[in-house]
């Protein structure tokens, strides 16, 4: 079996896994908020704030908890990454730009296309220009936000994994958390705590990529969207250097395929620190694929060698990115007692390679139709359908839906995507026309060859990679990754190269080593299905 569709080896999600028709009394441990934000990113993070001086100005006094899955803020949070300060500027007006949790400011960009041991300079696309953007670690970031929210008095909540979405007569009431203390085989420990269940009039799901809570609830309320999302994986690593680069930098081309969509960055971070990573498209016919050795084979490129030389990396991540862009939004970001924000709806714009700015605003307009639905008294779609008008008289709409077939026309290799999105920039996005119905696959419908090509590299091993994401999930903890039956080698050896943790591996049969995971869900885009683990567990960013 050299070719195959990951889809059919991959269990069906159900619903009603993660989502629970509460019918008992609320018990003593039980939360009650206003507004429960899931997922403690820069969208979540942004709206309770603005929601706070919303209500501040209003004089209502709002409970807003916002529930974060990692140990600390920004424990789980990866970007490259290019900031637009814009929504800072709209969410704290009285701060000047340096008291912002920015790194440096980008005064040169370049973009160049690579070969084995050349390079060749382009022109930075019209799209793509930073000017004005930062760099930053979106891990201090969150922080930052986080400490600024919580002088607002908003309640966060770290060491919350969001287990089940609790509904009731079809209006989503509150989460429950994923219970601590379990073994392998689901007995309790000593250290064992039930789950927590919080309730809210209205939950705003940010769980970022592939968060299983919107999924489920995307698939039993049937809200589809024009194209199937696309994923990328993006793998980062932060590498303290002798001398730092003045200018951001994208490539690409090599060492990737002809066929395979995807590209580097190596941005300056100041104090002689630069984030270095590759993103690379999980459509993808190559079953041999392995993001994570091919930034390995990347940075032995003479573009890369003559800044690291003399360095060492610090810290490693990855993450995955939704690049489906406008059309594969879901057709409705909104239900009765939900609100749908961030990397979780796919607010990602691949053109200018940006998605943080964009959560952001999300977040903000968010808050501003929340805090109609507290002056209405009213947490219903016919209320909160609001928040989809105002995505979509935004400036996310215009930016999104000018770029909106960008991503899909890479479907047929490098060189007849380049040309298209020529096109698409030199019209405005008024060529090629939408794509039909049906003519897209999801990437884990996109066929795979496998090859069992091995690359040799000098760089990381998976499993020291792993070892510097901070990553301390103990041992003993029942696997949170979820298969459909048992796994034919050559599936197994497609998981293998998938993984950039070094989860799978294929001997005789899969050994799963699920403490590994660093949960960056691209095995839930093509192979077992990821769910939430008990608190503490996965990466530990700090810089990422």
């Amino acid at each position: 079996m050299n070719e195959f569709s990951p889809f059919e080896y991959q269990k069906p999600l159900n619903p009603s896994d993660h989502i629970l028709e509460f019918n008992e009394k609320p018990n003593e441990n039980s939360i009650e908020l206003d507004v429960l934000f899931v997922g403690a990113g820069t969208a979540s993070l942004s709206g309770a704030i603005k929601l706070a001086d919303l209500a501040t100005k209003q004089g209502k006094e709002l409970q807003i908890g916002i529930m974060e899955k990692a140990e600390q803020l920004g424990g789980h949070t990866l970007s490259g990454a290019v900031i637009n300060p814009m929504i800072f500027k709209w969410l704290f007006p009285e701060k000047k730009e340096e008291e912002l949790p920015f790194r440096k400011k980008v005064t040169k960009e370049k973009f160049r296309f690579l070969f084995k041991n050349l390079s060749l300079p382009l022109p930075i696309p019209p799209g793509m220009k930073a000017k004005g953007c930062y760099t930053a670690s979106l891990c201090e970031v969150v922080k930052w936000l986080g400490s600024e929210a919580e002088k607002k008095g908003i309640h966060i909540f770290t060491s919350y994994p969001g287990d089940k979405l609790l509904t009731k007569n079809n209006k989503v009431i509150g989460i429950r958390s994923k219970p601590f203390g379990l073994n392998k085989d689901g007995g309790k420990t000593a250290n064992h705590d039930l789950a927590t269940d919080i309730f809210a009039k209205t939950v705003i799901l940010s769980e970022g990529t592939r968060g299983h809570l919107t999924q489920s609830y995307l698939k039993q309320q049937n809200i589809k969207s024009k194209y199937p999302q696309t994923y990328a994986l993006g793998v980062k690593e932060v590498w303290e250097v002798q001398k730092e680069p003045q200018s951001i930098l994208h490539t690409i081309a090599w060492p990737l395929s002809q066929n395979t969509f995807g590209g580097s960055w190596l941005y300056p971070l100041g104090n002689n620190l630069v984030s270095l990573g590759l993103v690379v498209g999980l459509d993808s016919p190559s079953a041999d694929l392995s993001v994570h050795d091919q930034l390995q084979v990347l940075k032995e490129h003479p573009l890369f060698t003559s800044l690291l030389k003399g360095g060492r990396c610090i810290e490693w991540g990855a993450k995955t990115i939704p690049e489906g862009g406008y059309h594969a939004l879901p057709e409705r970001l909104y239900g009765d007692g939900l609100l749908i924000v961030g990397d979780s709806a796919g607010f990602v714009n691949m053109a200018s390679l940006k998605g943080v700015h964009y959560a952001m605003a999300s977040g903000y307009f968010a808050a501003e139709t929340l805090m109609k639905a507290f002056e209405k008294n009213d947490f219903t779609s016919e209320t909160l359908k609001i928040y989809n008008d105002k995505i979509q008289n935004s400036f996310i709409k215009k930016d999104l839906f000018k770029y909106r077939n960008l991503r899909q026309s890479f479907h047929k290799g490098l060189f007849m995507g380049l040309i298209k999105a020529v096109i698409i920039t030199l019209t405005s996005g008024r060529w090629p026309s939408d794509f039909k119905s049906g003519q897209l696959k999801s990437d884990s419908k996109i066929k795979k060859t496998l090859k069992e090509t091995y690359l040799i590299h000098k760089g990381h091993k998976k499993t020291d990679a792993v070892y510097l994401s901070g990553n301390k999930t103990r041992d003993q903890i029942p696997s949170h990754l979820h298969f459909k039956g048992k796994v034919p080698k050559p599936i197994g050896h497609f998981y293998e190269k998938m993984c950039p943790a070094g989860v799978y591996e294929q001997k005789e049969d899969l050994v799963v080593q699920a403490p590994n995971c660093i949960d960056c869900k691209a095995t839930d885009v093509l192979g077992p299905r990821w769910t939430p683990r008990e608190r503490g567990s996965g990466p530990n960013y700090k810089l990422m």
